[in-house]
């Protein structure tokens, strides 16, 4: 046994495709899987007349992490798995329990197609101040070639991130998409052409070499290109087994996620891994 993937479990239809998608991941790790209810979970506050007591509160926790266990191990047969439940708001219980994970997984839902997704407040909470890499899985994710996709700032690429990225490849025998971007001004020395593209790409090789020396296995596509980088990365996500990118540790404004990772957690339609690196 090596390891925790611990998963919000709140019943949901993002929570039971959070649990499915955990319980995946935690068998490929051989990690144990822990499955954790914090019984004041509550995305949209409203006034309810009568509050359930708290012993039935318990009581329909304990039953819903029960049906979830049943339905991890059924899953996977192998999987080793406990389970938590706490009266207390789930952010502050997710992130107490990052600090001894080694990945978070949180469902997260979406409005339609026209107005994009949602992370919630809470897996937007979590994902800015966990300990550990954070998971945000939607209900559904389209068809496609299942890359692991990955935002890269080649001046800061955050070793965390592609070790990440390439851990994650490597457990499905899938290809990683190396994502890099640069805003395009007047005073860009190549512009928006072939050169600077080629420039990119060679700056993009350097930036991943040493963590391609220690996944051989995996192939690598390197792409750079002119614009914003939230856009590309939420179009390269369609299809994709997941996106990831990077926030940055000790940020001076806490719960900051940066401008990015933002558009990305709430936008990409796969699902989105936040890593956060120094």
């Amino acid at each position: 046994m090596s390891g925790r993937v611990v998963v919000g479990v709140d019943g949901s239809e993002e929570s039971v495709t959070a649990v499915d998608w955990a319980a995946d991941e935690a068998a490929l790790r051989g990690a144990e899987l822990r499955l954790v209810n914090a019984s004041l979970w509550q995305e949209h506050p409203v006034v309810v007349a009568v509050q359930p007591a708290r012993d039935v509160r318990a009581e329909r926790a304990r039953d819903l992490l029960g049906a979830m266990t049943d339905r991890a191990r059924s899953r996977r047969t192998s999987l080793t798995t406990s389970t938590e439940e706490i009266e207390d708001a789930p952010a502050g219980v997710l992130l107490s329990a990052s600090a001894h994970a080694d990945l978070v997984v949180l469902g997260s839902h979406g409005f339609s197609a026209g107005t994009g997704f949602t992370a919630g407040s809470v897996g937007q909470a979590v994902a800015a101040e966990a300990d550990s890499p954070v998971v945000l899985v939607r209900e559904s994710t389209p068809d496609g070639d299942g890359a692991v996709v990955v935002g890269l700032d080649i001046l800061s690429p955050g070793e965390e991130l592609l070790a990440f990225a390439f851990a994650f490849a490597a457990r499905r025998s899938a290809p990683v998409r190396v994502v890099h971007t640069w805003h395009l001004t007047p005073l860009h020395p190549h512009g928006g052409g072939s050169a600077a593209e080629e420039a990119g790409k060679e700056a993009l090789g350097e930036a991943v070499r040493s963590v391609r020396e220690r996944f051989p296995e995996v192939k690598v596509e390197l792409v750079a290109t002119a614009g914003r980088a939230a856009g590309h990365l939420i179009q390269a996500a369609t299809g994709s087994a997941i996106v990831v990118v990077g926030r940055r540790r000790g940020h001076a404004l806490r719960g900051h996620i940066g401008a990015v990772a933002h558009a990305v957690i709430h936008h990409a339609a796969s699902p989105v891994a936040v890593v956060p690196h120094t």
